[in-house]
């Protein structure tokens, strides 16, 4: 097959952790044909959807995990697979390149389908499963952020449309930064902010779990650095092999089916102690973690679930 990836820069990757360079290195492996394109060359032209990109193929050497054949303007109806996988935030830029690739919907095969991308960002998809989350409240009014603290003590405080942990904080019941955060986030931002009640079971490790085609096939636990109250490996979380347990897949089994209908054929989720915290769908990681846990080729599983799609 022909496969393209949309991603941010394959150079700048860390080959023993990144996800998009696994699931490209197993899909060379399997025969497929690599063309990468940088998410800024999307374009609609004369009724098609093109990209300026590079052929590529893989390697796991450090510094030298990629080579280029000559630039090319491609026109993306003509590939198999592309792959949706440059990193939030999930802003205009993002949501625009889910329209443009959602125009391939009856020629290629998107992963993830940009249609529910676009419809079911990480941190709004579990408002749909409001018994396997923490407490949570969506605003940009500073009275109501406030109420829900006072309903519920010490809360997580973080953007929307955020990634990766950055600006996510731990408000104390009686921490007095809630109106300069909201002052400093409102700033350079018209988006809202997303408050959950803190969970304290976060000290003990931030659960990714990962599905395939809707089916989990492992977990990974992120557990924070010391000091810290975020777990995502970006800031330090320190991942460790960990089980599914009888909750967790209670949570799969929930959202599997809606993942599958709606195409979204690699997520991550995120559970602390007994909830459900987020959904995400964008750019997911852990693959490489859990193979080396687990010992399970997890990207093969994945495109077994690909290529299944397109017999």
């Amino acid at each position: 097959m022909k496969i393209a990836f949309q991603m941010d820069p394959i150079e700048a990757v860390n080959i023993e952790a990144d996800s998009t360079f696994r699931l490209a290195e197993e899909a060379q492996a399997r025969g497929h044909s690599l063309f990468y394109y940088p998410p800024d060359t999307l374009a609609y032209q004369n009724g098609k959807i093109t990209a300026r990109g590079y052929p590529m193929t893989v390697q796991r050497v450090a510094g030298g995990h990629v080579d280029f054949g000559p630039e090319e303007e491609v026109e993306l109806a003509k590939f198999d697979v592309v792959w949706l996988r440059q990193d939030p935030p999930f802003d205009m830029h993002y949501i625009t390149t889910t329209h443009l690739l959602d125009r391939l919907k009856d020629q290629t095969l998107v992963v993830n389908d940009p249609f529910w991308v676009r419809n079911y960002p990480e941190k709004l998809l579990v408002l749909d499963f409001p018994d396997l989350t923490p407490p949570t409240a969506i605003a940009r009014d500073l009275e109501i952020l406030k109420a829900f603290r006072q309903a519920h003590g010490d809360v997580i405080l973080k953007p929307l449309y955020g990634n990766g942990g950055a600006g996510v904080f731990l408000l104390k019941e009686d921490d007095r930064n809630m109106t300069s955060l909201h002052e400093l986030f409102s700033g350079f931002s018209r988006e809202p902010l997303i408050v959950q009640k803190f969970l304290p079971d976060v000290s003990k490790g931030d659960k990714r779990v990962i599905l395939v085609d809707g089916e989990p096939v492992g977990a990974i636990n992120r557990v924070p650095a010391k000091g810290e109250t975020r777990s995502n490996m970006h800031v330090g979380g320190r991942p460790e092999k960990i089980k599914l347990t009888p909750r967790d897949l209670e949570i799969c089994a929930r959202i599997g089916p809606l993942l599958r209908e709606k195409g979204q054929v690699f997520v991550g989720i995120d559970v602390i102690g007994q909830y459900l915290t987020e959904i995400n769908v964008t750019s997911p990681t852990g693959i490489q973690e859990l193979e080396r846990f687990d010992g399970v080729n997890i990207a093969a599983n994945i495109w077994q679930a690909i290529e299944q799609k397109l017999v």
